[in-house]
């Protein structure tokens, strides 16, 4: 099984069309509303937001679940743990 099928997001973030920092803001805000064990998504068309968020994933001690290649977009899928 795949990873992106066996995690299911609670929330998803759709920033594609916007330009970092305003996936990666979007995803804090997120973050900051979501309770401990939820996973959040975002869609992102910026690459930018690949490398931004799951660098501010791991610096604020969450878990990344994974950075897909969509068709078009990427996904960032994160745990929050604290």
């Amino acid at each position: 099984m795949a990873v992106e099928e066996s995690v299911k997001a609670d929330k998803i973030i759709d920033a594609r069309g916007s330009f970092c920092p305003g996936p990666l803001m979007e995803l804090i805000k997120a973050y900051k509303q979501a309770k401990v064990g939820e996973v959040l998504s975002v869609y992102s068309t910026d690459s930018g937001t690949k490398k931004d968020a799951a660098a501010w994933i791991s610096k604020s001690g969450n878990e990344l679940v994974g950075v897909f290649d969509r068709n078009g977009y990427y996904e960032i899928i994160m745990r929050k743990v604290k």
